[in-house]
């Protein structure tokens, strides 16, 4: 018997929760499907879009729960690589959200247009699309 990955969700340390939630929910079109607490600011909530889910946890709430969150730095050398279409479209409405571009868009070698950005916790974001 063979081991299955079921899914793939990351649990991102924020010290920004509300607008981390904000981004996730008007920038990227992800939506809220679980929380805690239900009432207000949660110290951890799921977000799902497409299938794809990620979850924001908030610093104390996260070292609570593993002692070596307590002073790590956010965002470090971790970054998410999405495959999405209508890019342009896309990078559009992140540029008016006056979200941070770090890489403008661009084709890379193996064909791909890309365009780099970073979110409110520090982390990059590549996001591409095949080029027809």
């Amino acid at each position: 018997m063979s081991t299955i990955f079921e899914s793939f969700s990351p649990n991102l340390l924020t010290d920004k929760m509300e607008e981390s939630i904000a981004f996730y929910e008007k920038v990227m079109g992800f939506e809220k499907i679980m929380f805690v607490p239900e009432e207000g600011v949660p110290v951890w909530v799921m977000l799902e879009r497409d299938g794809q889910s990620i979850m924001l946890q908030s610093r104390e709430s996260m070292s609570e729960e593993i002692p070596g969150f307590t002073d790590m730095k956010n965002g470090g050398s971790l970054l998410f690589y999405y495959k999405i279409t209508e890019i342009d479209a896309f990078y559009l409405k992140c540029k008016e959200a006056g979200v941070e571009i770090v890489k403008e868009p661009y084709t890379t070698f193996y064909q791909a247009k890309e365009f780099v950005l970073r979110e409110p916790n520090g982390f990059l974001i590549v996001f591409a699309e095949d080029v027809q």
